[in-house]
């Protein structure tokens, strides 16, 4: 419970609660979306980016559905 009352109460002390309502958190949620994106194109774990993985994993869909119509 004291867990609860501590997030209750930092959430009230986010301001726009009666002209926004729940919308007053969505500047968060877009900052949050920007930082992940930035991760994803610029973090290298290991020698790949995600963006790397997705590239090479879409190409080898695109050759496998190649070489399964001309079959």
């Amino acid at each position: 419970m004291l867990v609860s009352k501590r997030v209750k109460r930092l959430l009230q002390l986010v301001p726009g609660k009666k002209r926004f309502g729940v919308y007053r958190f969505l500047p968060f949620f877009f900052l949050l979306g920007g930082a992940m994106e930035w991760f994803m194109i610029n973090v290298r774990i290991g020698k790949e980016t995600f963006y790397d993985v997705y590239r090479r994993k879409q190409s080898e869909r695109q050759y496998e559905a190649r070489m399964g119509k001309s079959e």
